[in-house]
C-alpha cells in the first residue's frame, strides 16, 4: 500500500471458501466457521488501524448471520465497511431467497454488500441485478464484472440500477473507459484482489507479465478527466463506503 500511495484497503478472508475452483465442496476439516472466520479477519484489521477496513466473507451455502454474528458486528462497525458474498466459492446465487436475512442485516446497519460475479451461473451477474432490484435501499458491487467474460452482460446491467455499481478487479481498461463513457465516473470503484498474485500484485503477475493495474496507475489517468479519475481511484469507494480519510 505503501509502495503504490494507497491509504486505505477493504478486504475480505478467503479461508471462508465453501468451495474450490472446481465447485467440490472444501473438506470440514478445512472450514473456517463463520464467526470463528470474522474474529480472525477482525484482528487483522486491528494491526493497521485507520489502513484496513473489513468485509466479512459470508459464507452464503452453509451459514447465514446469528446472533453472534451481528453482535460482533455492530461491536465491531468502525472496522467493518460492508459484507462480501462470493457465489462461486459458495455456488450460491445472490437471489436466492434464503439471503433475504443477510439483505435485512445490510440494510439496518447500512452496509453495501460486495459480490465476486463469473465463473459459474451462480456467480452471473444478472442474479446481483436481480439482489439490487429487490432491496434498492443497499448499495451493491459487481467484483470483476463477470470475470472471464467480455463483461457485456454486467455492462449492460450497470445502468439499469442507481444502487448498482461495478468493479475493476481483473476488469480491463477498456471496459471500464466505456462504464464511465456510458454512465459517468460515479458508477466504477478501483479493486485489485491483491495480493493474489503475491506482495507484487499490483507490478506484474504470476509469469513476471506487467500487471494490468500498472494500466490503471499510469495510462488511464491519461485518458480520463482528473476528477473522473479521482472518483473511479478513491472518492466513489470513499463516499458508498464511508470512508473518512486524513
Amino acid at each position: 500500500m505503501e509502495r503504490y500511495g494507497i491509504d486505505f484497503s477493504l478486504f475480505s478472508n478467503i479461508e471462508g471458501a465453501e468451495n474450490d475452483h472446481q465447485g467440490t465442496p472444501v473438506p470440514d476439516e478445512w472450514q473456517t466457521p463463520q464467526n470463528e472466520l470474522l474474529r480472525k479477519t477482525l484482528a487483522v484489521a486491528k494491526q493497521a488501524p485507520g489502513k484496513l477496513g473489513v468485509l466479512p466473507w459470508l459464507r452464503i451455502r452453509q451459514e447465514l448471520p446469528d446472533a453472534e454474528f451481528v453482535r460482533l458486528t455492530e461491536d465491531n462497525r468502525d472496522l467493518i465497511y460492508g459484507l462480501k458474498l462470493h457465489p462461486f466459492h459458495s455456488r450460491t446465487a445472490p437471489d436466492d431467497e434464503r439471503l433475504e436475512p443477510v439483505y435485512r442485516l445490510a440494510a439496518e446497519l447500512k452496509l453495501p454488500v460486495v459480490s465476486h460475479t463469473g465463473g459459474c451461473e451462480e456467480a452471473m451477474s444478472p442474479h446481483l441485478y436481480n439482489a439490487a432490484k429487490r432491496h434498492p435501499d443497499i448499495d451493491f458491487v459487481m467484483v470483476h464484472m463477470d470475470l472471464g467474460t467480455d463483461n457485456k452482460t454486467a455492462l449492460d446491467l450497470l445502468g439499469k440500477l442507481p444502487n448498482l455499481y461495478g468493479d475493476t478487479t481483473w476488469v480491463p481498461v477498456a471496459t471500464t473507459v466505456e462504464a464511465i463513457r456510458r454512465y459517468g465516473s460515479e458508477k466504477m470503484l478501483f479493486g485489485t484482489d491483491n495480493p493474489i498474485d503475491g506482495r507484487d500484485t499490483l507490478l506484474h503477475n504470476k509469469t513476471g507479465d506487467r500487471s494490468l493495474y500498472q494500466q490503471y496507475f499510469h495510462e488511464l489517468r491519461e485518458i480520463l478527466a482528473p476528477e473522473d479519475y479521482e472518483n473511479l481511484m478513491w472518492r466513489n469507494a470513499a463516499r458508498i463506503f464511508h470512508i473518512r480519510l486524513g
